[in-house]
């Protein structure tokens, strides 16, 4: 995605490794992002300000379990099921239309 994210990956890498563990460095597709970031604002706009980074990591726990349950879904589909989950907690907004 941009040079960030890409260290940022290794980090994790190097931190499991220092726990013993091997992982592939993750990878953050834009459109899955860019959906991550509209999640959070959804959920610092309709609930409090600091659930949005918890909204966020849990919808990477779903997505991985979607991964898990269909291995071969691809990032489009994952950027679709956090749409559709935030497009939901959008319209259940107090004030939303």
């Amino acid at each position: 995605m941009n040079q960030f994210f890409e260290a940022l990956g290794q980090e994790w890498v190097e931190a499991a490794q220092r726990r013993g563990a091997t992982i592939t460095r993750p990878v953050l597709d834009s459109r899955v992002a860019l959906e991550l970031l509209e999640l959070a604002r959804v959920a610092a706009h309709t609930q409090e300000r600091r659930f949005a980074p918890l909204t966020c990591y849990l919808a990477g726990v779903a997505a991985e379990q979607l991964k898990l349950a269909i291995p071969d879904i691809d990032e489009a589909a994952l950027a679709e099921f956090i749409q559709e989950v935030r497009q939901k907690l959008e319209t259940e907004a107090p004030g939303s239309t």
